[in-house]
Parts: structure tokens; sequence; C-alpha cells
């Protein structure tokens, strides 16, 4: 398998008093990966590295709705995001 090598990073948004499941809010690799990591850093959005995951959510269309067979992976990940939230504003 010949996978490419440049950084990619994935962005969700997720609502769910109005949205079923998180959608696809920017994708991107190489430079455009890096200035969605830097923007989300500049205001404070955690950001997480997983491979496998990014490489699924990659290869979703943007808007999209995440497929249920990543819900779990998904769900660990916005656990982890809930519990920074929570330190942050215990601060």
């Amino acid at each position: 398998m010949n996978r490419d090598k440049r950084k990619k990073a994935a962005a969700l948004k997720y609502d769910p008093e109005i949205e079923n499941a998180p959608r696809i809010t920017a994708k991107g690799r190489g430079a455009v990966a890096e200035k969605i990591i830097e923007i989300a850093e500049q205001h404070n959005v955690p950001v997480h590295e997983d491979p496998d995951l990014v490489e699924v959510l990659s290869g979703l269309d943007l808007d999209e709705e995440i497929p249920q067979d990543v819900y779990v992976a998904v769900a660990e990940l916005l656990a982890f995001v809930y519990s920074i939230n929570k330190t942050r504003l215990k601060r």
C-alpha cells in the first residue's frame, strides 16, 4: 500500500441538539493540514493525532456526517475533547 506521507488533518463539528452525527468541516493534507491544525491551536481547539481515523475522515466529503463504523472512534475523541474542556473551565 502506497500511503501519502504528507500530514493530514480533518476537523469535525457536532451539535447533538441539531445533528445526528458529527460532520466534516475541514480536511486537507500538506500545507492545508498544517493550516487546519494552526487555526485550531490559535482558537484553543484540542488537536488529537490518530493516523487511522484521519485516513477515514479525509476520505469523506465536506459537511458529510461520519459513517457509523467510526462512531466509536469519534466518540472516544469527543470524550477526550470534553474532558479537556471541563479541565479548562475549572481553571
